[in-house]
């Protein structure tokens, strides 16, 4: 009998024990959830276009319509002409319709011109070689010697360089960033005299193109900002 008491009593006090551990672990665990730090992580890489799109605009003046539809095909084919001999494939070069602007139908118009008719037609080139093309944008003064006046830099006819191929590095810059991120909580973690548990959540990443800077519209700036949140333990 005085046994059994003994083994009871030793169940109860180890039953008492368990459920104080249990209570325990529960409230650090509890506890250690609250206890997070949210960190951002920054990936950078500079990088070549790799497309590039060039309109070249040129205009014809006059008041015979039929005559500066002459004119303005005889340049398109000097621009075309220009640009194969430049090393341009015949599908990297579209023509489109050209636009006529009648200066007579222009409301307060004065009449006082020397000219009724402007026909504007572009040239666009269309290329992943940027290296070639900009090489023939530094040489398009040639073009003056064939009697081409190509009209400069407008808003809406802006040469255009793009970054195509950026999926393919999203994985590597993306990773990049999460290894940053980490890099700073663990620095966190460290003067709060921490340590760093496991990612509560993690947001894909915000990821921007942008120019390097004026000068060289074909060099671009990738960036991806990613946020991580990561729990922390004693």
């Amino acid at each position: 009998m005085k046994e059994k008491m003994i083994v009871s009593a030793a169940l109860i006090a180890l039953s008492v024990f368990s459920l104080g551990w249990f209570i325990k672990a529960g409230i650090d665990d509890f506890a250690s959830k609250d206890r997070k730090v949210n960190v951002k992580g920054l990936a950078e890489q500079e990088v070549p276009a790799d497309k590039v799109t060039w309109p070249i605009v040129s205009k014809e003046l006059g008041n015979d319509l039929p005559s500066l539809y002459d004119r303005i095909g005889a340049t398109q084919s000097k621009i075309k002409a220009f640009l194969i001999k430049g090393g341009i494939k015949e599908d990297e070069i579209s023509t489109g319709a050209p636009q006529v602007a009648d200066l007579n139908a222009r409301e307060y118009d004065t009449g006082n011109k020397a000219y009724r008719y402007i026909v504007t037609s572009v040239v666009t080139v269309t290329s992943k070689n940027v290296d070639q093309v900009r090489a023939l944008i530094a040489k398009q003064g040639d073009l003056l010697r064939e009697g081409v006046a190509i009209v400069g830099d407008s808003y809406d006819n802006q040469v255009q360089y793009e970054f195509v191929a950026f999926k393919e590095m999203k994985p590597k810059m993306m990773q990049e960033a999460i290894e940053n991120a980490e890099k700073t909580a663990q620095q966190f973690a460290k003067n709060s005299h921490s340590k760093l548990n496991k990612i509560v959540s993690a947001d894909q990443g915000q990821f921007s193109i942008e120019n390097r800077d004026m000068y060289t519209p074909w060099i671009k700036k990738v960036r991806v900002v990613t946020t991580v949140t990561y729990s922390l333990k004693n």
